[in-house]
């Protein structure tokens, strides 16, 4: 049974790292005492240790441990071993790249499904969806599939941003992109508000969090779901 956490945001304004989220990932992750982290959305260059360290000190408050894919030899056998994984966030083509590079998204995709607690923010959020065709990424390299791990059956849009109004911005708005998106896919998308997340119990889908989301579905007026939404149906 799916046991899934997938959140727009790993930090909020004028907050520190997972902060916000901790209260629930005490309980998300209850009996974890090791969580297996994938830093893969962040270049190389940018060390995935010192990513692996600043992750290490936010879980150390509720008495997690956590180690890096990287530092394992086999990361298949790392992930199917994993008491919990979570995936932080980057750039998503990159992280999808690297998933794909080091043949683990279909072992990635079995352990969760079968059980395994997991968590992602931002891209590691985007990889939750049936394709990461709605990142807000640049393309900085070229994964040799659009497609996810599909967690949930339809498109994850993180760090949903509304159009400001009184803006004299002229660039594309998330809600444009994702009507253009619409132009070529059926899948639903829904945008994910800074501090609302996903909770996935099995089957079961639902909204948390302060902030309300934004559905959108192809040729539908876009509508906005209340915490406490129930997205189960949703396809």
């Amino acid at each position: 049974m799916k046991k899934v956490i997938i959140a727009s945001t790993s930090t909020l304004h004028n907050g520190n790292y997972l902060d916000y989220l901790l209260p629930t990932l005490k309980n998300h992750f209850e009996k974890v005492k090791t969580l297996l982290f994938i830093p893969y959305a962040r270049p190389s260059g940018i060390s995935h240790d010192d990513y692996t360290r600043k992750v290490s000190e936010a879980f150390a408050q509720i008495n997690i441990t956590v180690k890096g894919i990287h530092e394992f030899e086999n990361p298949k056998e790392a992930l199917q071993n994993a008491e919990a994984i979570f995936t932080g966030g980057g750039n998503t083509f990159l992280l999808v790249t690297q998933l794909y590079k080091t043949e683990i998204i279909e072992t990635l995709e079995k352990v969760v499904k079968n059980g395994t607690p997991y968590l992602g923010t931002s891209a590691g959020s985007n990889i939750c969806g049936l394709t990461m065709g709605t990142t807000n990424d640049m393309p900085i390299v070229y994964p040799p599939s659009f497609n996810t791990l599909g967690f949930v059956p339809f498109n994850i849009n993180p760090h949903y941003l509304d159009p400001i109004e009184g803006s004299t911005h002229m660039g594309e708005t998330r809600e444009t992109r994702i009507n253009e998106f619409h132009h070529f896919n059926s899948q639903p998308v829904l945008g994910l508000r800074e501090g609302s997340w996903l909770e996935v119990i099995g089957q079961k889908i639902t909204l948390k969090g302060d902030l309300t989301a934004r559905l959108f579905q192809k040729n539908e007026t876009p509508v906005e779901l209340e915490t406490g939404s129930d997205l189960s149906n949703l396809n």
